[in-house]
């Protein structure tokens, strides 16, 4: 069956007809953009959705509309999680592990980009503890939640082409910092989690992926500079006219969501399982030094390195799974 959906495809296009009563999804981040939209969408088509913030009061505010959106059989509800304190990550797990109520899906969406740099409350880079170590511990924790034949999803980007992952310096100790290379490691890590995550749990029928949103203007991009933002356009664009294309284009919210709803809840899972996704397609292997935005790099598919990156993490975060 040919997939109908594509670049321009967004949350409604990809839900459309789908009844999700009976599922519950955790989302991660629902206090801005990308979350709020993912969880919107998927409460409004029956899921239960459990939506994670750092600050309560501004996710309270900004997931509203989610309750009043929610519709057939739908809810939304609120937690507390701090992905750069592990502290946080272990009080949320835990809490959620006494409830005892499964879900069918986890979406690792929140996410910090282009950070001067800095440290998590554990002492990690602030990149790399956020969008990975957090994550990592957390998932993982709630693992046993997840019900047969679930999925996680973990939100990584294009930006993953900056860096591969470095095992020997994670927090930049020895490495003079630069905040796309830390950006880029830490979204090679998100796609090596769902690699390694995936070889796991795919035995219960849980799948991993991770995902690329597409570029959205949301306040993930805070910390870029205009003008650097303005060469990397300039620069996709005479690629793009050498190859005979439109110009660039930035995604709105509901589109750059969508991939996240395709690959959990509506893409056959062994398409998904273990793979990158991207335009609510699995991205295409290219070339390392590829100059394209589009598609994934092989290192951060590579399951031998995202075997290293787990015991790493294991190593970081203090735990064993």
């Amino acid at each position: 069956m040919v997939n109908p959906f594509g670049a321009t495809s967004t949350t409604d296009d990809v839900l459309s007809g789908v009844n999700l009563q009976g599922k519950r999804i955790l989302v991660t981040g629902v206090s801005a953009g990308l979350g709020v939209e993912t969880a919107r969408s998927l409460a409004a088509h029956g899921a239960h959705v459990v939506g994670t913030a750092r600050d309560l009061n501004k996710g309270e505010l900004a997931t509203a509309e989610i309750r009043s959106g929610a519709a057939n059989g739908g809810s939304f509800e609120l937690v507390a999680l701090d992905l750069a304190n592990l502290e946080s990550v272990r009080i949320c797990a835990e809490k959620l592990l006494a409830k005892g109520v499964p879900f069918d899906v986890v979406i690792a969406n929140a996410g910090v980009m282009a950070t001067p740099f800095g440290h998590t409350a554990d002492g990690f880079e602030t990149q790399f503890g956020t969008n990975h170590l957090g994550h990592f511990l957390f998932v993982n924790k709630i693992a046993p939640l997840m019900r047969a034949g679930g999925r996680l999803i973990n939100l990584s980007s294009a930006g993953h082409r900056y860096a591969a992952v470095d095992l020997d310096d994670p927090n930049f100790e020895r490495t003079p910092y630069d905040p796309l290379v830390a950006y880029g490691r830490s979204k090679t890590a998100n796609i090596l989690f769902a690699v390694a995550f995936d070889r796991r749990h795919r035995e219960r029928g849980i799948r991993a992926a991770a995902v690329h949103p597409g570029s959205i203007e949301t306040e993930l991009v805070r910390h870029l500079d205009p003008s650097h933002v303005q060469k990397t356009i300039d620069r996709i664009n005479l690629q793009l006219a050498a190859e005979g294309r439109g110009s660039f284009q930035w995604k709105t919210i509901p589109q750059g969501a969508a991939t996240s709803v395709w690959a959990g809840v509506v893409a056959p899972a062994d398409e998904i399982g273990g793979r990158y996704c991207e335009n609510c397609q699995v991205g295409k292997l290219v070339p390392d030094d590829a100059t394209i935005n589009e598609g994934v790099r092989g290192y951060a598919l590579d399951p031998n390195t995202a075997e290293k990156l787990w015991e790493k993490s294991e190593e970081l975060v203090g735990e064993s799974f």
